[in-house]
């Protein structure tokens, strides 16, 4: 059923037309236990939605709608594994990847705990090879440089968690991640490397991915290139993640080094499987079991308490408030731990790919407005470039802010200063500064009475700007695994209450195809004519006067 015609919206419909133009500031003064009634601990994470453009009311609708709208049921339906992917009459279950307990987890009838089991013990044991030096290069030299090569959910979510968790390398190993055709990004990593102490992962589930196949077959031509290095060396430097053991094979892989994922593992959600050969290989393997850990203990948070303390239900709730009521077209996500500078990139994928959708699963066009646009950077950087349009520009952003309650580093300093930062900024941005706070203050600075008139309308804040705090102890493996849970299970109740199928990507195809096709005319070097104006004028202009032209 299309939400919007429940009885549940309407009733939030006409709540919204009550509250719209209430302030915080207001909110705050008449309740000032805001705090405690809108903020949950769960997972060893505490959510502060008290900042948020709600009373009572608005959250009692909003799980009202929730419940309306069967959500219980449709996470049940992910669990129990059900083809929650109608398009591609796929199952969902990327949580059966980080099952730390008893759990057994169908597919079509098949239990597939004994699969990903196996996975796991040969990641284990290709790992701990690697790591003690069993697993040497050609020449006898020990591992030194992992080079992941892969895009999308192949790529983003590893090389966001490596460089998230680095305090916790493997002194030995340096993780590098290729996944952009552009000649640039895998010219100037392998520059650096040794072919007898590099380590190819090549990461696609169809291996024939264009990207990931073209920078594989420069990684291997890079290889084979050294004088000393014979073609069946190539068995003791690359290793495949993929489905697809006849072109694995093809490549010149050896079958016993290709590990196996699932259809019923979503690239974007493929961290917790094989895909995340590269993290295990550059944090350990109990560091690897430790992030799935903490993956397991959010996805059973969310299966089993209520609407009122769920994390991921409480944080989709309050998007689709803001999106749908509110008008947000964007959503911010601001850490203040540079250890996750590419979270919000990450997010970026998990969130837009699956729920940037104009239809619903029934291919009916929408009425309302599905995912926001996701960006974000680390704090204090932030700060000094977008918080301008935050704080006084005219676009309606909510923010999810995320701090530790420990920096990995004893800059005791560094970090006071960062986390004053934090705060103060949710405060300002909920608070504002009126125009009688704005001439109070100016009138005390002692300028004149026209440049105080002057200045006031620049120097004033609204301020009722929405934020989520998330705060947890330090960015541990664990800590990083419920987080990432938390956000892939709030894009799965947002595609649910939208009624939209979030794990389909059909966007990406189209581009692929013509990119296919005007890949040969490129190649033929001859004009074009039969694109539209602009494309061929485009690809005539390149081929008139690219540097190197085909012969």
């Amino acid at each position: 059923m299309d939400i919007t015609e429940l009885k549940e919206w309407r009733e939030l419909k006409n709540h919204y037309e009550t509250i719209q133009n209430k302030h915080m500031r207001d909110m705050f003064k008449e309740d000032p236990n805001r705090f405690d009634k809108f903020s949950v601990m769960a997972c060893d994470l505490l959510l502060d939605y008290s900042k948020n453009r709600i009373e009572q009311r608005t959250i009692e609708l909003l799980f009202n709608l929730a419940k309306a709208s069967d959500l219980k049921e449709k996470i049940q339906a992910m669990f129990t594994g059900e083809h929650i992917n109608n398009t591609e009459d796929r199952a969902v279950l990327h949580i059966a990847l980080r099952n730390r307990g008893n759990e057994r987890y169908f597919v079509d009838g098949e239990d597939v705990m004994p699969k990903v089991q196996s996975v796991l013990n040969r990641m284990r044991n290709f790992v701990n090879r690697i790591h003690n030096g069993d697993w040497r290069g050609y020449n006898g030299d020990l591992i030194t440089d992992i080079v992941n090569i892969g895009i999308g959910g192949s790529d983003l979510g590893p090389a966001m968690v490596c460089d998230a968790l680095k305090k916790y390398k493997f002194e030995r190993i340096t993780t590098h991640f290729v996944s952009n055709v552009d000649s640039s990004h895998i010219i100037e990593t392998l520059k650096h490397l040794k072919p007898e102490t590099t380590l190819f992962i090549i990461s696609s589930k169809t291996f024939t991915t264009q990207e990931t196949i073209t920078n594989a077959n420069t990684a291997k031509q890079w290889f084979l290139a050294s004088d000393t290095v014979q073609e069946e060396d190539i068995s003791k430097h690359f290793v495949a993640i993929s489905t697809n053991s006849q072109s694995v094979k093809e490549f010149g892989i050896e079958l016993e080094n290709m590990f196996e994922f699932w259809d019923w593992v979503g690239g974007r959600y493929s961290l917790w499987s094989a895909i995340g050969l590269s993290i295990a290989l550059s944090i350990g393997w109990d560091n690897f079991l430790s992030l799935l850990d903490g993956a397991y203990k959010m996805d059973k948070h969310f299966r089993e308490e209520p609407f009122e303390r769920n994390l991921p239900i409480i944080m989709a709730l309050l998007e689709l408030w803001y999106v749908n009521f509110f008008g947000a077209n964007s959503y911010a996500i601001v850490p203040y731990d540079q250890n996750l500078e590419k979270f919000p990139i990450f997010l970026q994928q998990l969130e837009m790919e699956s729920n940037g959708k104009q239809v619903s699963k029934e291919g009916k066009v929408l009425k309302l407005k599905t995912s926001p646009v996701i960006w974000g950077a680390t704090g204090t950087n932030a700060q000094h470039s977008f918080f301008q349009l935050l704080h006084q520009g005219t676009h309606f952003i909510p923010i999810d802010f995320l701090a530790p309650l420990e920096s990995h580093y004893d800059l005791l300093e560094h970090f006071d200063i960062l986390m004053s930062n934090l705060f103060a900024q949710t405060e300002a941005l909920m608070l504002g500064k009126s125009e009688t706070e704005v001439r109070e203050e100016l009138l005390k600075s002692g300028l004149s009475p026209e440049k105080i008139e002057k200045l006031l309308p620049h120097k004033v804040f609204y301020g009722n700007k929405p934020t989520n705090t998330i705060i947890y102890r330090k960015l541990t493996p664990q800590t990083l695994g419920s987080l990432i849970a938390l956000y892939e299970h709030k894009v799965l109740v947002l595609g649910a209450l939208w009624d939209i199928n979030s794990f389909d990507q059909w966007g990406v195809e189209l581009g692929k195809q013509l990119a296919k096709k005007i890949l040969t005319q490129l190649k033929a070097g001859e004009k074009v004519n039969n694109h539209d104006a602009s494309t061929n004028g485009l690809i005539n202009f390149f081929i008139e006067n690219r540097k190197h032209k085909r012969t």
